[in-house]
């Protein structure tokens, strides 16, 4: 069957029909452009991109104009998927005029199919009126790395009674208010599962349990480039980390030991012009 471009109709028709919805990060054209090729569904240009590809501490301190440049690298890469640009700290978080300004250049300076911004309470009416100027939103719940600092760190969130109720609470606010969709990030699997049966809009899990409409890893990190990081909900699919490591170390060896490049892969020129060389 012939592919056809993921959009909002197609998330919401795996939800109602039960089927998982897949997500992963990309951040440069050739990653993303494997990511489409095999079929994932979504692919969010994360702000984890700060971490994970330009070396900052954590998400904070990536700028849009950073993000806007690997959102338009990623586009050019994919074809099918739905392309969502995550909306870096400080381009939402002053106003509710910074967010739709900042949210249209995703969408028209990028191409993004959607934004992703973090939070709810003051974020509800933003994510109303982004909504209302035609921008298609994705929620993001429980951890926030953005203000992580501000909910006791990077640890579960909504694991008491109270924590879970403002959470889904705030869940219901965000699809009421015009969201596409929502992320829920360390969050105990049965309050995940409780809002995906809950919300009409697709629920995306990370730390969330099976019970979520979807699931969503950083690529690097699911693919084992980022050696050392293995927090419990994390499962990699490779070992990349070693893999590319053992190729270095091999192109190390063989151009100090000159077996590379041989014959194979060295230009020849005929002997008669060569020799008109050295007269």
């Amino acid at each position: 069957m012939q592919r056809k471009k993921v959009d909002i109709g197609y998330l919401q028709a795996r939800k109602k029909a039960g089927e998982k919805i897949t997500m992963l990060t990309a951040y440069d054209y050739p990653m993303a452009k494997i990511l489409d090729e095999a079929g994932v569904e979504t692919i969010l240009v994360g702000d984890s991109a700060a971490n994970v590809v330009l070396g900052y501490p954590d998400t904070v301190p990536v700028t849009l104009d950073e993000l806007l440049v690997l959102n338009k690298a990623v586009r050019r890469a994919v074809q099918y998927a739905m392309v969502i640009g995550d909306m870096p700290f400080g381009s939402y978080n002053v106003s509710t005029e910074q967010a739709v300004t900042n949210g249209v250049r995703f969408m028209k300076e990028a191409g993004c199919d959607a934004v992703k911004l973090e939070g709810g309470g003051v974020m509800i009416e933003r994510i109303a009126a982004m909504t209302q100027a035609g921008i298609p939103v994705v929620g993001h719940l429980g951890l926030t790395p953005q203000t992580a600092s501000m909910i006791g760190g990077y640890r579960v969130q909504g694991n008491t009674a109270d924590k879970a109720t403002k959470i889904i609470a705030d869940a219901q606010a965000i699809a009421d208010a015009g969201a596409i969709m929502l992320v829920l990030e360390c969050v105990p699997g049965r309050v995940a599962g409780k809002i995906a049966e809950m919300i009409p809009i697709p629920v995306i899990g990370i730390g969330a349990g099976v019970d979520c409409d979807g699931q969503v890893l950083v690529l690097h990190d699911m693919l084992g480039i980022n050696a050392g990081f293995t927090p419990k909900f994390l499962k990699t699919y490779a070992k990349l980390h070693t893999d590319i490591g053992k190729a270095v170390k091999k192109y190390i060896q063989e151009v100090k030991s000159k077996k590379f490049p041989d014959a194979q892969h060295t230009f020849g020129i005929p002997e008669k012009e060569f020799e008109k060389l050295t007269d």
